[in-house]
């Protein structure tokens, strides 16, 4: 097993870290133990390596339906798979996946194998569906309920460990990047909603799938959640600026606002259509901006 494969027991609650660091495509899985049945949330690529100690679990909860989060649920083919309604549909074949990104024909297609060689995603027709405040009661007290929190999908969710106090915020992972809403499934207005709901909610420790792992102070919890938030208006701000000569979405996509120019990410320029096209048309009902001609938008002075 790589030495990056550590782990950090809170209570009845196992965090399993991913490899370096959680970043992309890897990610934290959590292990929730209780007195009569165990809970495995977002199985990652990180539990390949262990696969000569594997967990056992009776049942496997999905924060939401993405390729990294699934990726090492094949590993317990015998489990029922849990995703929040609203997500559900998305892993019952690979084309109901691929459909929650809503990417053009040819990266679809690119991705396709992606997904079941290197994210082994496997669909599951008898995936079963919850619903927010759904409890999954493991005995001895420990219990896991779901609070839904859409935006970086329609049923993303977050889960709290009770008695632990643990707070697993999935893809709301405190990163530098910022949110992501880029996909046909995500919905930047939602993802702001739910951020402000985060914000009001209180925990002991506050559990990411990437990058930060585990928070024990509030303070440093809230501090990194507003730098997340505060991605979304520095998007539009740059956005705004980049409109005060007239660009349309093709110019827009070109420019970057959610990657950095020259990343190499082959589904980059979906992405920021799909979440700048999102800032455009919520700048054009607040009045900030203006269509000087069918599809160029110009910034309002």
């Amino acid at each position: 097993m790589s030495e990056d494969l550590v782990e950090r027991t809170l209570g009845a609650t196992t965090v399993l870290f991913g490899e370096r660091g959680g970043r992309y495509p890897h990610g934290n899985t959590l292990l929730v133990r209780g007195a009569s049945q165990s809970a495995l949330i977002d199985p990652s690529l990180g539990l390949l390596p262990r696969r000569g100690r594997l967990p056992d679990a009776d049942l496997v909860l999905h924060s939401h339906c993405h390729e990294d989060h699934v990726a090492g649920s094949h590993l317990y083919p015998d489990c029922p798979w849990w995703f929040h309604e609203a997500d559900r549909p998305g892993i019952a074949s690979i084309d109901a996946f691929l459909a929650i990104y809503g990417y053009p024909t040819a990266i679809s297609e690119a991705f396709r194998p992606l997904l079941v060689q290197q994210f082994h995603v496997t669909p599951r027709s008898d995936a079963q569906g919850f619903r927010d405040g759904a409890v999954f009661e493991l005995g001895g007290g420990v219990r896991v309920r779901a609070i839904h929190a859409p935006g970086h999908t329609r049923g993303h969710c977050l889960f709290h460990v009770e008695p632990d106090d643990v707070l697993y915020l999935a893809d709301i992972d405190l990163s530098s990047f910022g949110p992501y809403y880029g996909d046909a499934w995500s919905d930047l207005e939602d993802f702001e909603r739910t951020l402000a709901q985060v914000r009001g909610l209180r925990a002991r420790h506050y559990a990411t799938f990437h990058h930060i792992g585990v928070l024990d102070d509030r303070d440093a919890f809230l501090a990194r959640l507003d730098h997340f938030t505060a991605v979304i208006a520095q998007r539009e701000e740059r956005l705004l600026a980049f409109l005060r000569e007239p660009h349309g979405l093709p110019e827009i996509v070109a420019h970057r606002f959610v990657y950095r120019p020259g990343d190499a990410v082959p589904f980059a320029d979906a992405v920021e259509a799909r979440s700048m096209g999102q800032h455009v048309e919520r700048l054009l009902r607040a009045g900030r901006l203006r269509e000087v001609e069918p599809g160029r938008f110009l910034a309002r002075s």
